[in-house]
């Protein structure tokens, strides 16, 4: 009787665990405890500031649809070209072969066009005369449209191998100056492989990445205050493109302005800083040009990219990618991708990575 009560009790225990409580724990990761450097995120002054570089704002590299030797370079790197004028030529010998072969069936084309067409006049005239049957005619009729299709098949194949040519001489697709050269003489020239890029200087805009705490201050149309890290150039400047995502930019947006009156000094390449004046502002201020610099230890390298973590919304790590520059004992400094007052992950105690919880020590 107390093995019966025993093996009844251990049955009633067993069925209470399995079925009494199904709940599933929701099991939180914890924070990842860090410390961070630079200035609150928090922007009380009246601009914002970001990084960016000065683009060409028609910029291209040329490419050829065709395959053949290069056969000459007209042009180098930092030549000022113009809109359609010629800049590689490729070996075009087989598509001279090919022209010649249309060339001779169009003219047999046209000499079996010629013949057909005065035959069907010639039935025409003699089935008005009730000399020719009308099965005559209608073959007569069919033979003259036979032979004008021909006639036109073999011009439009003209039309195409003409149309080969344009790529066997590259031009300029717009004006601008070259920037640098893929290929040189007696290389092979591939479909889509890039010979060489060319740059519209006369037009320059600017590039930034702007971080989430400040991109909802930008808005186009809005004017913009440019200084050219290398020189200390002031320019003046006006958006006229902002994103509204920043899904593939490291949780960065991305803003373009327009550059006015850039001048000769400014040269596609060069990195900026770009303030955007806000709303209620009581005083003009200075554009900050002090270097951007960051301990070597705070940097996450991935093959040749470089970057640090930055805090978003909701105390995230978002790693941001960075262009680099000098080094200053065991600083580097930043050409864009952080502005000055941004804060970063100095140091974390666990393994930091896109997305994960933090907690600011």
């Amino acid at each position: 009787m107390k093995k019966i009560i025993a093996i009844l009790t251990i049955t009633t225990f067993l069925t209470t665990s399995c079925g009494g409580d199904k709940k599933e724990k929701v099991v939180l990761e914890p924070a990842i405890s860090v410390k961070v450097s630079g200035i609150s995120a928090a922007n009380t002054s009246d601009f914002v500031t970001a990084s960016g570089k000065v683009e060409a704002e028609n910029s291209a590299n040329v490419s050829t649809r065709m395959m053949g030797y290069i056969t000459k370079v007209h042009v180098k790197v930092g030549q000022k070209v113009s809109a359609g004028q010629l800049l590689i030529s490729i070996n075009n010998s087989d598509l001279q072969a090919k022209k010649a072969q249309v060339e001779a069936s169009i003219l047999q084309a046209t000499a079996g066009f010629n013949n057909a067409k005065k035959d069907y006049d010639r039935f025409v005239i003699l089935f008005n005369q009730q000399s020719a049957s009308q099965k005559e005619l209608d073959d007569m009729t069919s033979r003259n449209e036979t032979a004008k299709a021909g006639l036109e098949g073999a011009k439009q194949m003209r039309n195409e191998v003409m149309a080969q040519f344009s790529y066997s001489n590259i031009t300029a697709p717009f004006s601008g100056e070259i920037t640098n050269t893929f290929a040189k003489e007696g290389d092979m020239a591939n479909p889509g492989m890039p010979l060489l890029s060319i740059e519209g200087a006369s037009r320059l805009q600017v590039t930034a990445m702007v971080s989430e705490s400040d991109i909802t201050m930008i808005n186009n149309g809005m004017n913009a205050k440019i200084v050219v890290k290398s020189t200390h150039q002031e320019l003046a400047g006006k958006v006229i493109e902002v994103s509204n995502s920043a899904k593939n930019t490291g949780g960065q947006y991305l803003v373009k302005i327009n550059l006015t009156n850039p001048g000769n000094k400014v040269l596609s390449g060069m990195f900026v800083n770009i303030q955007f004046p806000i709303a209620n502002k009581s005083k003009v201020a200075t554009i900050q040009t002090d270097k951007i610099v960051v301990p070597e230890t705070a940097l996450i390298k991935q093959g040749q990219l470089t970057g640090v973590y930055t805090i978003g919304t909701g105390n995230v790590a978002i790693l941001r990618w960075l262009r680099i520059g000098k080094t200053f004992g065991n600083q580097v400094e930043v050409l864009s991708g952080l502005s000055a007052n941004e804060q970063y992950i100095v140091s974390a105690e666990g393994k930091l990575y896109n997305g994960a919880l933090v907690s600011v020590q």
